[in-house]
């Protein structure tokens, strides 16, 4: 485990806290454990899992439905 000396502002603590109240946390190094862990499920892992990108790519192959207005686009949708 590395041990490091942080500096951090009022609000950034006062945002420790809350984590480690919601989740009932023994220290604020548990709530930055959990918040890092969010961060990389939402923010990184989308860019770093291949499922993602294998889906997205088939998502760009997909054909569009091509319109000129919403009232066309209406009646595609309520004609399928």
């Amino acid at each position: 485990m590395v041990q490091a000396i942080i500096d951090i502002d009022d609000k950034t603590n006062r945002v420790l806290n809350i984590v480690k109240a919601q989740f009932d946390l023994k220290d604020k190094s548990q709530a930055i454990q959990v918040i890092a862990n969010r961060y990389e499920q939402e923010i990184l892992e989308p860019t770093l899992r291949s499922e993602y990108l294998e889906k997205l790519s088939k998502v760009e192959k997909q054909k569009g439905i091509k319109f000129k207005n919403v009232g066309e686009l209406r009646k595609i949708i309520e004609d399928r």
